[in-house]
Order: structure tokens, then sequence, then C-alpha cells
């Protein structure tokens, strides 16, 4: 039987909200690591990682950036970034990943006492997972649509989205999800169509990379395309791919037998 856990844990001053799952079958088995996307949060997984879990007989941990879900928001979230008694204002920067998977993930991952996990990323939290597995030891990585450079497509994606958020439906969609819905989005949708962050590519990082690593993208996805888990590929021998068709941003919800089928495999394989 599972048991889900749900409280805060503070991170250098931030109070992140975590779920827990613990699965009775896990004992002995890595903890899977769960990295939400852009506009993601413990919530928006819904119960797919708990079913997940269940199939694997693992432990999982569930948890929301600064930000998102029911996480601290930030401060001042449109505004000049600025650093004030340890904790961040303003708009995030170009590396906000690098700071997540680097600073963020070891500092929680130590707090809970969580060693060699696998971590299961998507979209931006693909792209947390990739840089933390290329300095930290890791059981093993998946990533779903995850981002190694910006593409064209995803900078027009992104800004429909933002006009959506504006104009259309998207802000009401996401508001149960988030404690602040404007900080949510506004921190992401900022960085990803500022100058600066077009120049950010992790692939020379790529190579850091020692874990199994499973990389899957949808063939319909509108946020990405096939080169960006290619190019992972050419970056990290060990990789395997899973390509989807009639399958998009979102592989767990578009095709979530597909996946769990995948990543049972690559669990048992460890």
């Amino acid at each position: 039987m599972q048991v889900n856990l749900s409280s805060k844990i503070k991170i250098h001053g931030i109070a992140l909200e975590v779920q827990r799952i613990a699965e009775s079958n896990g004992l002995g088995a890595p903890v899977l690591v769960f990295l939400h996307e852009g506009l993601g949060s413990v919530a928006m997984w819904r119960d797919w990682p708990t079913q997940l879990c269940a199939r694997l007989g693992c432990q999982g941990l569930v948890y929301s950036r600064q930000g998102y879900g029911q996480s601290d928001a930030v401060p001042d979230v449109r505004g000049p970034s600025a650093q004030a008694a340890g904790q961040r204002h303003g708009r995030l920067l170009p590396d906000y990943m690098h700071r997540e998977a680097l600073e963020i993930l070891p500092a929680l991952l130590q707090a809970l006492d969580i060693e060699r996990p696998v971590l299961l990323g998507h979209s931006d939290g693909g792209t947390i997972a990739l840089i933390h597995a290329s300095r930290f030891d890791v059981a093993g990585c998946v990533v779903m649509a995850p981002h190694v450079v910006v593409e064209d497509i995803s900078v027009k994606a992104i800004t429909a989205a933002r006009d959506a958020y504006q104009n259309g439906p998207l802000r009401q969609r996401l508001e149960p999800y988030h404690a602040d819905v404007d900080c949510a989005f506004w921190q992401w949708n900022d960085v990803w169509l500022s100058d600066t962050f077009r120049p950010f590519d992790i692939r020379p990082e790529l190579g850091g990379i020692c874990a199994p690593l499973l990389a899957i993208q949808g063939e319909a996805d509108p946020y990405g395309t096939m080169a960006q888990i290619d190019d992972i590929a050419r970056a990290v021998p060990q990789t395997q791919l899973l390509k989807l068709a009639h399958c998009g941003h979102s592989p767990h919800r578009d095709q979530p037998e597909a996946v769990a089928q995948a990543v049972q495999a690559f669990m048992s394989a460890l």
C-alpha cells in the first residue's frame, strides 16, 4: 500500500512543497524523483507519479520549485533580478535551471536523505535532470521533452502561450495548480522570451553524464523537435531513445502506457 505524505521543507530559506510516495515493495530500489515542467507543480502531475511508483515498486519524491504549486512565491517576479537576505527577487536569470540542478536539488536530496536517485524530468525538469546528472552521482535519468538548446519552435510556442494567458483560457486553467499563478507563469515566460536566454545550450555539459539515460520525445511536440534528444544521444552514448508518434509535449499524458512501459524496462535494467 502506498502512503503519500505532503509537506513543506525549507531549502536555502525557501519553503518548497514536497510529496513523498512510500511504496511498501520499494525497499532497496532507487527513489524516483519527479522534476516538473516550466508551468508544472506537484498537483499538475496529478496521480501519475503515484501510479508509476506503484507499478515499479519504488518510492518517489515530487516537489514544486520556488514560485510554483504551494511553494514560496518569488517577490516582484517581473522586477529586476536581485538577491536579498539570500533569497531571489525579480525575474529568473538565464542560469535558473543550472541553479536548480546544482544548488537547490542537491540540498533537497541531502535534507531528505536521498542518495543516488533516478531522476525523471519533464521539459524544464528534464533539462534540470540532465544538468544534475552531469555533475552528481545518480542511478539513472529519464527525460521527457527536455531542452538542451533554445529552438525557434520553442520561442514560437511560448509566445503563443503568453497570448493564451493574457487573452485566452490559459490563466484560468493553471490557477487551480498554483498558489500564485501569475508568479508561476511570468517567471517561466519572461526568461524564455528574453534575448539573454536565446544562447542557452547545455550540449557541452552532457558528456559528464555517466548514468543510464532514457530520453523521450513526442513527434508532435510544439515546444521542441527530435534534435533535442538526438543531440543528447550523440553526447551520451548510453542513451536510449523513445520517439512517440501522435504525442505532444507531455508524453506521460499523451502516451501514458508507452511511457510507463519504457520507464519500467529502463528501471528493471539498472
